[in-house]
């Protein structure tokens, strides 16, 4: 068969269904390999610590270093991708800890406590997820990690929606209202949590709280904050005025 026949012949919907069919299968190959790896550098991570090396991760799946760096340009890459998988797994464990709550303290207690179980498990994943975004050392636009951090700033949005919803069943308040006291709620339970990882070492006692007892004193904090006070009080706080107001005119 000619060049041109056999072009042609290529081109038959049978022969372009038989390309489409092993472009599929590739790609799905690619995909759970991809996966896999991102599997064996969360174990490698849990076991070796934040600055596990690229060597070791490949020893975890069981294969060659040039072999992961066919499936992720750089280790920053393969951190973008292990950050991606442990923040749905934390989404997705939040949400169903707040659907399955019978009240919404309930649902704001749950949320906790799944947070503070899921970071003390692996405390080694998490500063391996998080650590480009501590103390202010956010990599610059276009930087090694920048997608990791707007993958962290994406999940964080998320999970501001999910905190909103207790608050805003308690209490009857604007969505901007109950989103604002959800960011702040999100920011002091990471706060308090990353503390609680750095002091966690030696016995429960006076200079170290349980998971439970801190579960039990931040749900406390927030709950009785802006949420107690607006619901057995009833007051039902102003919408901000998006009008600016008159500018006082000086002396003359």
């Amino acid at each position: 068969m000619r060049a041109a026949e056999q072009l042609d012949a290529r081109s038959t919907p049978d022969a372009r269904s038989a390309l489409d069919g092993r472009s599929t299968r590739w790609d799905d190959h690619r995909a759970a390999r991809r996966a896999q790896l991102v599997n064996a550098a969360r174990k490698a991570v849990h076991r070796e610590g934040p600055g596990v090396s690229m060597d070791e991760i490949a020893g975890e799946a069981g294969t060659s270093k040039s072999i992961v760096y066919r499936y992720f340009e750089d280790k920053a890459g393969l951190r973008l991708a292990v950050a991606a998988n442990v923040v749905a797994t934390m989404h997705d464990a939040l949400r169903e800890a707040a659907e399955a709550a019978p009240t919404p303290h309930a649902a704001l207690r749950a949320m906790v406590r799944v947070y503070l179980e899921m970071i003390e498990h692996s405390p080694n994943v998490y500063w391996f997820v998080t650590r480009t975004a501590i103390g202010g050392n956010e990599p610059a636009p276009g930087a090694a990690g920048t997608g990791q951090v707007e993958a962290l700033g994406a999940y964080l949005d998320s999970v501001i929606e999910l905190v909103a919803e207790p608050f805003a069943k308690a209490v009857q308040v604007p969505p901007a209202l109950a989103a604002a006291w959800a960011a702040g709620a999100v920011g002091f339970v990471r706060g308090a949590g990353e503390w609680w990882l750095g002091h966690g070492s030696g016995p429960a006692g006076a200079d170290r709280l349980t998971r439970e007892e801190l579960t039990e004193q931040v749900t406390l904090w927030l709950w009785t904050g802006p949420v107690g006070v607006l619901h057995h009080e009833g007051v039902t706080p102003p919408v901000p005025s998006t009008s600016h107001p008159a500018q006082p005119q000086e002396n003359r």
